[in-house]
């Protein structure tokens, strides 16, 4: 098993990959869009494990782009994380030809370059040789296409076509979305709560209004302000007791010579020098353009050549790295905290991934610290600044400060217990057994409990029902896009040897839902349906082997929805916690906005000074939030209106659990401050969009359960609050899906 604990939405993905390439309805193609710093290695070493585990005829071949040595990083770290697995290089191809259950990486430069020995003919037999011996071996290729973007190249899809990969998985934090094929992106909010990343990336924090006469006096002016930062960020670390150096990297447009000279220049005066190793320095010529320029600053200065002088450890000497673009691929340095992004006449090409380097925690972890959470950009190019944004890798943000009086709030928030994450197997076997017994009226004789699931859908047998695309096409795009057509229904004998791959990634669709392993789950399944295992007083179906394998392959999506009912089932369980603490809201803040309204208003029953309607645009805020916040601000009842954060120790958190007893997290949107002096708290969902909900919470009824609670143990007031119609409800007294209950009125009626 790979050496490193994944989190839970590195798991996600792996399952994602796992079922989608063992789908005969897949498409081949998989587009995987990764944010740079959520550990697409490790996620892709994880499935390619489990992948081979069961397809151990395969051949992996994982492609990096030919800057940074990636794929000598990627193999490293297979080696490291999963040391089981076989490992080869081009090369290796070439002498001795693939070998199946062998992941080979490979650098795109050495196959697609021109000259290259492995597209010659020689004595040696080249690479699209080898490939075809692959094939008359019945040998299967999976393709993993790192970097994707980079790689658009014709002779790259030659190599690619050649190969004729059963699935061609491609990998980006900017992916070609144009790629007709199956698509996942992990969420960066998912990347950021798991403290992989910083919280925001901040564009030119501290520069309010700046006059520029020249581009020295612009150069200076960011060279000053990023050395400003970095010395506060290298003071947060030492009062956290961290020996971490931070990083400022330096971006040129150009190989410009008197550009960089005027930098060098610049931090020489300011005391970093390349004689004291303060100063590194990385160029290259990346394209035509530079290799005309005859630059004298190619190469490298100081970066260091062994790992126990690389510019990449967390005490490295160097506090500033000038480059171009060279290290945005293959390159990580998590102490690197702040980006200086100089300009000459024109703009040049937005490269996301040289940001991605910018969130990166050094630690996986987040501190509670604006200073240390985050990451900042310093730029007066503003095409560059739009696209960042454009891209939601960063956002413009606006420091606020808290008003007088609101400092003397005190609020109550909840921590969980240490055993947070413990689940209690018997509690989850208890659980499950108890919803299908009073979902569908079982009892203790089995043979009646099968019939009495066959008529609410199940479907029971030793046979697999698998759907088929038949029918007439006109042309192959209309085939694969299964147009014109129908389906029709093949039965399958089950094998318990070979759809032990079936059986698996459905037990790997369930255990998201309870929080155990699959051999966990698996037996929690087994208990309740599999003849002659487990405790007989879980028994509610009797089924042999084969038929427990047909009955969790055939039933999976009604399971599935069995199984998130089940998780979401609302029985106010008791959940204890370690204790209470009071909080104060933070005195300053940053808020995102958007840096194109045309008129902009205060709102001035915000707790923050500065806080205005450019941070609540449909860009930034959910309908529900947009509508309260202005009904708030027309409120004479309402004093002050606190936006709550999303996560972090900072923020007000209230513990609530599932079905299971885990314990979980939840931050209600909003605390207000009455006139009469009460403090109401608020959360707001989706509300109802032409008779449909738009709440996408399942959860939504156990968070209103422990907001409840909270709010009449610490003397508080509640109340979810949701749209329709441009009009907003409250609901304070017993929870309802269904806005057209009478629990929910009109918020004028309440506030």
């Amino acid at each position: 098993m790979i050496g490193i604990t994944l989190k839970n939405f590195q798991e996600r993905v792996v399952d994602f990959l796992f079922e989608t390439t063992t789908n005969i309805n897949s498409k081949p193609k998989i587009v995987l869009k990764s944010p740079t710093g959520s550990g697409k290695t490790v996620i892709l070493i994880a499935y390619i494990e489990k992948y081979l585990t069961y397809h151990d005829n395969t051949v992996v071949c994982w492609l990096c782009p030919g800057r940074g040595n990636l794929e000598e990083q990627s193999r490293e770290k297979m080696q490291r994380f999963a040391p089981s697995l076989k490992t080869a290089d081009v090369l290796d191809i070439i002498n001795s030809g693939f070998e199946a259950g062998t992941t080979y990486f490979i650098n795109w430069e050495m196959i697609t370059k021109k000259g290259n020995r492995a597209l010659n003919e020689s004595e040696r037999k080249n690479l699209f040789e080898r490939i075809s011996e692959a094939h008359r071996k019945k040998q299967n290729f999976l393709i993993i296409i790192d970097e994707e973007h980079q790689n658009n190249t014709s002779k790259a899809d030659d190599v690619i076509s050649s190969m004729n990969a059963l699935y061609e998985i491609r990998v980006s934090a900017t992916p070609n979305r144009r790629v007709s094929g199956e698509f996942y992106e992990i969420d960066e909010l998912d990347v950021i709560d798991e403290g992989l990343i910083t919280r925001f990336m901040y564009i030119n924090d501290g520069l309010d209004h700046v006059e520029i006469d020249d581009l020295s006096h612009e150069t200076d002016l960011l060279l000053e302000k990023a050395d400003e930062v970095r010395k506060q960020i290298a003071q947060a670390y030492k009062e956290e007791g961290e020996n971490i150096r931070p990083l400022v990297l330096v971006q040129f447009p150009s190989l410009s010579d008197a550009l960089i000279e005027h930098v060098e220049n610049k931090l020489n005066d300011m005391g970093y020098t390349y004689e004291n190793k303060l100063l590194a320095s990385w160029f290259s010529a990346e394209t035509t353009a530079d290799k005309k320029l005859n630059s004298k600053k190619l190469g490298k200065i100081n970066i260091g050549t062994t790992e126990e002088d690389a510019i990449t450890k967390a005490d490295a000497t160097p506090v500033f790295m000038l480059f171009k673009q060279a290290i945005s691929t293959g390159w990580d340095c998590p102490r690197a905290k702040i980006l200086v992004k100089l300009r000459e006449n024109m703009s040049e090409v937005f490269e996301i991934q040289t940001l991605g380097r910018l969130r990166r925690m050094p630690n996986a972890r987040h501190y509670g610290r604006d200073i240390l959470d985050c990451s900042f950009l310093y730029t007066f190019d503003e095409k560059y600044k739009l696209e960042v944004i454009n891209a939601g890798n960063a956002f413009e943000t606006q420091r606020v400060f808290l008003k007088e009086e609101p400092r003397s709030i005190t609020l109550v928030k909840e921590l969980r217990d240490q055993d947070a994450d413990f689940v209690d197997e018997k509690v989850i076997r208890t659980r499950v057994f108890e919803h299908f017994r009073d979902t569908y009226n079982l009892t203790g004789k089995k043979d009646d409990n099968k019939v009495r699931m066959e008529i609410r859908g199940f479907i029971f047998g030793t046979t697999l029902k698998q759907s088929y695309l038949k029918g007439k096409f006109s042309t192959l795009r209309s085939i694969k896009e299964g147009t014109a057509g129908s389906y029709g229904q093949l039965d399958i004998e089950v094998n318990t040897h070979s759809h032990g791959i079936d059986l698996q990634h459905n037990i790997d669709a369930l255990k998201k839902y309870i929080g155990l392993s699959y051999s966990k789950t698996n037996q929690v399944l087994k208990t309740l349906f599999l003849r002659d295992f487990g405790n007989r007083n879980y028994k509610l179906l009797n089924l042999s082997l084969r038929e427990y394998y047909a009955f969790v392959i055939n039933n999976i999506d009604q399971l599935k929805d069995d199984f998130a009912k089940i998780s979401s089932d609302a029985r106010n369980y008791a959940a204890p916690f370690s204790k209470t603490v009071d909080l104060k809201i933070p005195l300053e803040e940053h808020y995102r906005y958007s840096p194109y309204e045309k008129r902009i208003d205060e709102l001035e029953t915000n707790v923050y000074k500065g806080y205005n309607s450019s941070m609540i645009t449909d860009f930034l805020r959910s309908s529900s939030e947009r509508l309260f916040e202005w009904y708030c601000e027309r409120n004479k009842n309402v004093k002050y209106i606190y936006k709550n954060g999303d996560s972090g120790q900072q923020y007000l958190s209230i513990v609530y659990t599932d079905a299971f007893f885990k314990q979980r997290l939840f931050y209600p949107d909003y605390v207000l401050k009455m006139t009469d002096g009460s403090i109401w708290l608020i959360e707001t969902k989706g509300g109802e969009r032409q008779g449909e909900s738009a709440n996408i919470d399942i959860q939504a009824e156990n968070k209103f359960i422990a907001l409840s609670d909270f709010a009449k143990k610490h003397d508080y007031e509640f109340g979810f609050v949701r749209d329709k119609d441009s009009r907003l409800y409250i609901n304070n007294t017993a929870y309802s899906e269904d806005m057209s209950n009478d629990a929910w009125v009109l918020l004028e009626d309440v506030l």
